[in-house]
C-alpha cells in the first residue's frame, strides 16, 4: 500500500532516520536501511538516504509497508530516580530557562541509558521540575567518565538549533584535563586521523584540538584544550597519541594497568561552554570535582585554574 507524509516544520533539518522513528516506526536502523536498498522509501520521488537531513514540506513516500512493527526500543523501561536523587542533581544546574539548562555533569554517570548503564542523566532530568512540561532534549554528550558543562534542550526548536550551532562549530568548549608526564612545550596544537569503527566498518576522521599547558612537572602537566572537531573520546584518544594519557583513563593509557594508581574519576573537565544566539553571548562555567580539585593542589601547588 502506498503512502505519501509531508515533513512538519518540527521536523525541519533532522536526519531522516530520526524522523522515520519518530512518524513512521521506531525499527532499527539496519531494516531502515534494508528498506531504502529496496526502494520502498522515496524523498521528493529520490532514493532516500538516512542520512539526509530532512526539510520543511519535503515528501516522502513509502511503499507497501503496512506490515511494520514497532521495535521494543520505544518501550524500553526508564530510570525512576527517588526524590533524593532529584534533588542532588537539580542542585547541578549551572542555568535554567524557558528553552534549555545547562548542567554540571557529575564523573560517573552516562548521559543516556545502554546495555551497561540504566541510570543515567536524561531520565534523571526527565523527572525533574525542570521539565514537568516536556522533556529534555540531547544536543551533545559527556562520556560517562567526564564531568563538566553540558547543554540540554527543552523543546524541539532548541534543541534543533544547537545542533546545527555544533554542525557548523560556533559552539566553543574548553576542558581541563591532568595528563601523565610533562606534556612537551612545543605542542600547541592536536592534529591526528583518528580511527572507529561503525557496523564492523573502519572509519578514518581527522580530529583538532588546540593545547595549552598551564602548569607542569616531571609527574604530570595541568592542560587546557580547546577542541575543533568532535570525535567520539577525542580528547583522550589524542592525549595517549603524545604518550600523555588522562589520568584515570583506564581504556587510553600509557601507564601499566598494576602501576596505575586508581583513581576515582577521569581527570578531564569539561569547564567552559559559550555561544550566541540571537545576537545574545552566553558563558557558562561549572566548577570541577573535589577529587580534581585536590590533585592540583596537591601536585600543581595551585588553589583554583583562572
Amino acid at each position: 500500500m502506498f503512502k505519501k507524509l509531508i515533513v512538519s516544520k518540527d521536523y525541519q533539518n533532522s536526519r531522516f532516520d530520526r524522523w522515520f522513528k519518530h512518524n513512521v516506526s521506531n525499527i532499527p536502523q539496519s531494516l531502515i536501511e534494508k528498506l531504502i536498498r529496496k526502494k520502498k522509501i522515496k524523498i521528493n520521488k529520490k532514493k532516500a538516504k538516512t542520512s539526509y537531513r530532512v526539510q520543511l514540506n519535503d515528501t516522502i513516500e513509502l511503499f507497501g509497508l503496512d506490515d511494520l512493527k514497532p521495535s521494543n526500543k520505544s518501550n524500553k523501561q526508564k530510570y525512576k530516580p527517588s526524590e533524593k536523587e532529584k534533588g542532588i542533581y537539580s542542585k547541578f544546574i549551572i542555568e535554567n530557562n524557558d528553552n534549555f539548562i545547562v548542567i554540571n555533569k557529575p564523573s560517573g554517570i552516562p548521559v543516556q541509558s545502554g546495555t551497561k548503564s540504566y541510570k543515567n542523566i536524561i531520565d534523571i532530568l526527565n523527572e525533574t521540575k525542570f521539565f514537568e512540561h516536556t522533556k529534555p532534549f540531547i544536543v551533545h554528550r559527556l562520556d560517562k567518565e567526564t564531568s563538566g558543562v553540558m547543554i540540554v534542550a527543552k523543546n524541539r526548536e532548541y534543541a534543533q538549533l544547537f545542533t546545527s550551532l555544533f554542525r557548523i562549530r560556533k559552539i566553543h568548549k574548553t576542558y581541563l584535563a591532568i595528563a601523565h608526564g610533562r606534556v612537551k612545550k612545543n605542542i600547541n596544537l592536536l592534529q591526528d586521523n583518528l580511527v572507529t569503527y561503525e557496523k564492523n566498518k573502519k572509519v578514518v576522521q581527522k580530529a583538532i584540538s588546540h593545547l595549552k599547558i598551564l602548569k607542569s612537572n616531571s609527574n604530570y602537566s595541568l592542560l587546557e584544550l580547546k577542541p575543533i572537531t568532535g570525535r567520539k573520546h577525542q580528547i583522550r584518544k589524542q592525549l595517549f597519541n603524545i604518550g600523555n594519557s588522562i589520568v584515570g583513563d583506564e581504556k587510553y593509557s600509557v601507564i601499566e594497568k598494576n602501576k596505575e594508581y586508581k583513581f576515582k574519576n577521569l581527570m578531564l573537565h569539561a569547564y567552559k561552554i559559550k555561544f550566541m544566539i540571537n545576537n545574545i553571548k552566553y558563558n557558562f562555567e561549572a566548577e570541577y570535582g573535589n577529587e580534581f580539585d585536590q590533585f592540583i593542589k596537591k601536585n600543581f601547588k595551585l588553589l583554583k585554574v583562572d
